[in-house]
């Protein structure tokens, strides 16, 4: 078994050049996809570059705004967005902090195909394979006064 750390004592600072306020650490990097952790301090920015993979940003903790293409938009803990590839994209908070886990999937690896069960959970012992429901779910409603937000809970506004 092998453990990969990543966190608080094993960052360093990251990102494209222009990066401010940023560090991380690769938990996982082979022919199929650069897995990172990134942590936003307040202000931090990645600013938009582009990348020939497509990317999954994924907030763990925290908060901030991230821009694809010319759409610019708020992001919070426990929301993701896809990232295409060869679209400028970028990264940054104001008030908050934030932590993400950034997963960059090549196309330089084996067939999609290959690495995926098509929805359906894998047989344990004599267990008939039960097919995977899809979550159903939206975002809360956002506050619409300014006076009504909760900076305490790490979002932006």
């Amino acid at each position: 078994m092998e453990i990969r750390r990543f966190g608080p004592g094993n960052r360093r600072p990251d990102g494209p050049p222009g990066t401010q306020g940023i560090t991380g650490q690769v938990i996982w990097n082979d022919e199929r996809a650069n897995i990172s952790e990134l942590a936003f301090a307040r202000r931090a920015l990645i600013v938009p570059h582009s990348n020939p993979n497509t990317t999954l940003f994924i907030v763990v903790s925290g908060g901030g705004w991230v821009q694809v293409g010319d759409e610019r938009v708020p992001i919070n803990h426990g929301e993701a967005v896809v990232l295409p590839a060869g679209v400028d994209h970028g990264a940054w908070t104001d008030g908050s902090e934030m932590r993400a886990i950034v997963v960059e999937l090549s196309d330089r690896g084996p067939a999609v195909g290959d690495l995926v069960l098509d929805g359906l959970a894998r047989a344990v012992a004599d267990e008939p394979v039960t097919p995977v429901t899809p979550a159903m779910g939206s975002l809360a409603q956002r506050p619409d006064r300014r006076e009504d937000h909760d900076e305490t809970e790490g979002e932006p506004w």
